[in-house]
């Protein structure tokens, strides 16, 4: 039970962060987004974290359909992976993980 455990400290945590700063900050996350993109060395750092995010997304849909779930199933944490990047994967490990202590 260590495993998701230790993601949903991670959720949890970074989940506060993220949702303190977008209340906190004066530019939408759109606006964020587009302001990270306009320089090349924070564009790198972008770019790096979307391959990152596509990876998790193929794992996240590799992983749904070797347990025989669909890919509706998997859009949410897909969906929410494409916008916020590690939660969509942390929150996956974690609903997924506590399932899997359940069933056994």
């Amino acid at each position: 039970m260590r495993g998701p455990c230790i993601a949903l400290a991670v959720l949890i945590g970074f989940a506060l962060y993220t949702g303190w700063t977008l209340l906190i900050t004066d530019q939408t996350l759109l606006a964020f987004g587009i302001e990270l993109m306009s320089q090349p060395d924070t564009a790198q750092v972008v770019i790096d974290l979307y391959v990152m995010a596509a990876l998790a997304c193929v794992w996240m849909y590799q992983d749904a359909r070797s347990r025989g779930r669909s890919l509706l199933e998997t859009l949410p944490y897909l969906i929410v992976t494409a916008v916020f990047v590690s939660i969509g994967p942390l929150l996956y490990i974690v609903i997924k993980g506590f399932a899997i202590k359940r069933e056994n």
